[in-house]
């Protein structure tokens, strides 16, 4: 390992590709609620978080093991789960009093259409404002999951509505 007086060791979480301090700062610098949004293999979660000293204080989260309750049988880390989530999610930020958020995705690689941005386009449909661009958001037949199976098309709307008498 080098050593000396111009050899400087990056961050711990940041050699673990975990958190990029420069945007980080960034996003903080806004002094507004980030919708922070993460994905695993089999989950999709999102949190409302506030910047505060003592650390981060989450004000409102989601994540797809709710959809299973609420009946949700197909995959958790699919595009319309991820529209699902964030639906679940703007819902819950505006009952928290949360009526814009700034996306916060992390180190994730980003692909305009994914999943990442299906969660932004449920969001705003909740009635969240979240700053974004339209051409990253997912065409409409792939948030319903026409690209997957017909029957995910019945299966959304039928949790959307759930969500929405709730």
């Amino acid at each position: 390992m080098a050593t000396g007086p111009r050899y400087k060791v990056a961050f711990r979480r940041r050699r673990e590709n975990r958190t990029d301090y420069y945007a980080r700062r960034k996003l903080l610098a806004a002094r507004e609620a980030r919708a922070i949004v993460r994905r695993s293999n089999k989950n999709i979660t999102i949190q409302f978080a506030e910047f505060d000293m003592e650390g981060d204080k989450v004000l409102a989260a989601a994540s797809t093991r709710e959809l299973k309750a609420l009946g949700w049988e197909y995959s958790c880390s699919s595009i319309p789960a991820a529209y699902l989530v964030g639906y679940l999610a703007g819902k819950k930020a505006i009952k928290a009093g949360i009526e814009y958020a700034v996306l916060d995705i992390g180190m994730q690689t980003v692909q305009y259409g994914g999943v990442l941005f299906a969660t932004v386009a449920g969001m705003t449909d909740a009635g969240l404002e979240v700053p974004h661009g339209e051409d990253v958001l997912p065409d409409e037949d792939r948030i319903l999951g026409k690209h997957i199976d017909e029957g995910i098309e019945a299966a959304v709307n039928s949790l959307k509505e759930k969500m929405e008498a709730e």
